[in-house]
């Protein structure tokens, strides 16, 4: 007797086998099925990450300064009140900065660009006693206030920055912190109160030095000044003055709180006191940009007479 064999019963044939398709982890079939995806998703969110990186920040500093400026009020409003030394330290240190340089900048920028060529323009039309109607739109409402902003922030704030920048390098912030010495209520609140204080009153002046150079435009083109005062006065109106003081001041409240915690979070030596002082005026820039569109068509919307050129 043979030994029969039993047979074989062959499956349906398989795909044709490819190179490198084995299950070998390493292999590409295998990266492109399990870990491809996964990669595609954390590489995308890195990037995203890094993008939105410095809107992040910026949000974070925006949102510390705003805690800043409401322990800087509380301060300022509950006893004691130990700050008044250095509270006309820093009034007097601002005015003795910042007096020439406005009064110079102020005339300049007013005969030039406002006064000299609004001044050729309107004799094209034989409207040069409109002159004066021009400068209350020009120096009460916008660039005397824009000027004085300009001038405190770029010699009195980054004086703030630097000064506190250092005492932060140096720790004497902490060390204040273990002495139990409030930093805020003793450094930010009188640097506070004295830029608001000396913002509004340098507005004034910014003011009648801007009138200064409108008549210096108008002596230049040899017109009476009689008709510039005339328009002058006609246009004017307690909502420009006020607005204007009130527009300055919170310039000044803006420049003294950024300054202030740019100085009070520096880092990295003089090299970071440095990159803190630029930080401060561009951010002061900013937000005085973007708080004076505001605040102006919020005037101009509820005050819709003053739109009106007489």
């Amino acid at each position: 007797m043979g030994v029969e064999s039993e047979p074989v019963h062959e499956g349906p044939p398989g795909p044709p086998s490819t190179p490198g398709s084995s299950g070998a982890p390493g292999s590409l079939v295998a990266l492109g099925a399990q870990g491809l995806p996964g990669d595609v998703f954390t590489a995308t969110r890195d990037i995203a990450g890094r993008a939105l990186l410095p809107s992040r920040s910026l949000m974070e500093e925006v949102g510390d300064m705003i805690i800043l400026t409401g322990r800087t009020i509380s301060s300022s409003l509950r006893p004691p009140y130990p700050y008044g030394g250095e509270f006309v330290s820093q009034f007097l240190f601002a005015l003795r900065l910042c007096w020439l340089p406005l009064l110079l900048s102020t005339v300049a920028i007013s005969y030039g660009a406002p006064g000299l060529e609004a001044e050729n323009f309107l004799t094209i039309f034989g409207a040069t006693d409109r002159l004066g109607g021009f400068f209350v739109v020009f120096a009460i409402r916008e660039i005397g206030p824009l000027i004085t902003a300009i001038v405190l922030a770029g010699v009195a704030g980054t004086a703030i920055t630097a000064d506190l920048g250092a005492r932060k390098i140096r720790e004497e912030l902490d060390a204040l912190q273990v002495l139990g010495v409030d930093p805020i209520k003793n450094l930010v609140v009188p640097r506070f109160l004295a830029l608001m204080i000396v913002t509004g009153l340098f507005n004034l002046y910014a003011i009648l030095f801007g009138l200064f150079g409108g008549i210096l435009a108008a002596i230049t083109y040899e017109q009476p000044l009689g008709p510039f005062w005339n328009t002058l006065f006609a246009n004017a109106t307690v909502t420009d003055l006020w607005g204007s003081v009130l527009k300055t001041t919170i310039f000044g409240a803006i420049i003294a709180i950024v300054c202030c915690y740019k100085g009070m979070t520096a880092s990295g030596g003089a090299e970071g006191v440095g990159r803190a002082v630029n930080q401060a005026v561009v951010v002061t820039f900013l937000g005085i940009g973007a708080f004076n569109t505001v605040f102006t068509q919020t005037l101009l919307a509820t005050h819709p007479n003053i739109l009106v050129i007489k």
